[in-house]
């Protein structure tokens, strides 16, 4: 049995990782405004640059919405009367389908939107 190592490969951090979240706000990072309501998401596409730092403002018309997507690292609750706001900056360019993860009713399974990551 060989022993585990405790290093994550490359490849593995590759696989679950195609963003990194910004630790504080870059001022050249790419502003966009989102806006969540049942059962979409507006825009419903929005294009990013690899690399560059990039700022979500998401506010909710309605109820608690979710906002996940795994491989660019997004797991948030948009409440209703607050903006939240998500900073990251994508490592990986392609489509990313951004989900709401919390029921919102019965067109909930529908609501999504799509990253662009482009080179």
């Amino acid at each position: 049995m060989r022993p585990h190592s405790l290093v994550p490969s490359a490849a593995a951090l590759a696989l679950f990782a195609a963003a990194v979240p910004l630790r504080g706000p870059a001022d050249d990072a790419k502003v966009v405004e989102i806006v969540a309501k049942r059962f979409e998401f507006q825009p419903n596409e929005i294009h990013l640059a690899k690399g560059a730092p990039a700022l979500l403002r998401i506010r909710s018309q309605d109820v608690t919405h979710g906002f996940f997507n795994r491989p660019l690292g997004i797991d948030t609750e948009i409440e209703p009367g607050k903006v939240t706001e998500v900073q990251l900056r994508p490592l990986e360019a392609g489509r990313f389908s951004v989900i709401c993860d919390h029921f919102c009713g019965a067109g909930h399974g529908a609501m999504a939107m799509t990253v662009v990551v482009e080179e």
